[in-house]
């Protein structure tokens, strides 16, 4: 199978991710929960994974750091602290589900920053707009459905001269793109331990700069006579039982990123969104979202076809042994910012275990299939 569906979640992940895991659940316990060596060592991997991240994304300490179940989880936490009923948040047009539902919920005020496809300039001008006097901003990285970067740096930038607290949604941008907290001067980031960061699913990061709304209250080993949570970082949002195996695997992802290094997985993911591109490009009746500046898009690309459906295309690529994700993609605003709202995309996302070949292959493939039609 050629597996290009990792904006969803990276099920090629390195060996010692899984080895990471197992070693967790035969070896730890909880961390906070005991004395003995198990809950020990549980204590000494989620520290060590906490310090790890700081460093990595640039946070203010290792205690700033909270473990998530997802990126979802985080983004709620970073709204519900930020944001009441009524209060008017700027987001980008290209925001998914798990930004747009929170603030609905919230029964916030949302005003979209809409502006075109790959088009960083007008995206800027549409921030400059309406940030001014806006509750908070928040902004994806990277489109989980079309790859494009978002000039998050100068957004950023744009809030610290309104006054605008900013949270950036790092879900397609951490473990592949630079992610740097400090230059951002974000009040919150979040992203999944599952996509580009290599960790098993429900593992999740959310990086936090200073007060903080807990959503959710239990246990955390710590201050147990009172019946409120802790008012310190990170046992503020860590209520329950840690997810070590996790936490020991997305350690272990992070690791080998740091190995491999930032900047050679960017390029090798571009490289190979490039390859898709090229090979697409031309083919009648086929729609490529691709763009002509290279840092605009990450590794992630979307195709419409003028004559079959994106469910059904997908369909056939799956029994072809190509798995890609069709439809929506959880980002229905993204979709109509981009006029594809009707039929959805075929998306192709790649990861740093793909090779030229997988996707020589597989534009071939959906190429055949459209071209039969």
């Amino acid at each position: 199978m050629i597996y290009l569906d990792s904006a969803a979640t990276s099920m090629l992940k390195p060996r010692e991710v899984g080895e990471a895991v197992v070693r967790a659940m035969r070896t730890m316990a909880s961390p906070g929960r005991g004395g003995h060596a198990p809950a020990m060592l549980a204590a000494e991997t989620a520290y060590r994974c906490r310090e790890e991240l700081a460093g990595f994304f640039n946070a203010p300490g290792s205690e700033n750091v909270v473990f998530t179940m997802n990126a979802t989880h985080g983004l709620n936490i970073a709204l519900a602290t930020l944001v009441e009923r009524g209060d008017r948040v700027v987001i980008s047009g290209y925001e998914h589900n798990a930004v747009t539902r929170p603030l609905h919920m919230l029964g916030a005020r949302v005003d979209v920053a809409a502006a075109p496809l790959f088009d960083s300039g007008a995206t800027l001008e549409e921030f400059r707009k309406r940030l001014p006097g806006a509750k908070c901003c928040v902004c994806t990285h990277v489109s989980n459905v079309f790859g494009a970067v978002m000039p998050v740096y100068e957004i950023a930038a744009l809030c610290a001269e309104q006054g605008v607290p900013f949270v950036l949604d790092a879900s397609q941008s951490a473990g592949v793109l630079g992610v740097d907290m400090e230059r951002l001067g974000a009040e919150f980031v979040a992203m999944p331990g599952h996509k580009g960061l290599l960790g098993p699913q429900g593992t999740g990061v959310l990086l936090c700069r200073g007060a903080v709304k807990p959503i959710m209250a239990g246990g955390t080993g710590s201050d147990s006579r009172s019946q409120s949570m802790p008012e310190t970082l990170p046992d503020a949002l860590e209520a329950g039982t840690h997810n070590i195996p996790g936490i020991a695997g997305m350690l272990a992802g992070l690791r080998w990123i740091k190995r491999r290094g930032l900047g050679a997985i960017e390029r090798h993911e571009r490289r190979l969104k490039d390859v898709l591109a090229g090979r697409l490009e031309g083919t009648p009746g086929l729609e490529v979202f691709s763009s002509a500046e290279p840092s605009a898009q990450a590794g992630v690309l979307s195709v419409r076809s003028a004559c079959i459906g994106s469910e059904e295309l997908a369909e056939a690529l799956a029994e072809r042994g190509v798995a890609v994700r069709a439809g929506l993609h959880c980002a229905p605003l993204a979709h109509m910012s981009a006029g594809t709202i009707e039929e959805g995309t075929v998306r192709l996302s790649l990861s740093p275990f793909n090779t030229e070949r997988e996707a020589a292959s597989a534009a071939e493939i959906l190429k055949k299939l459209v071209m039969e039609r």
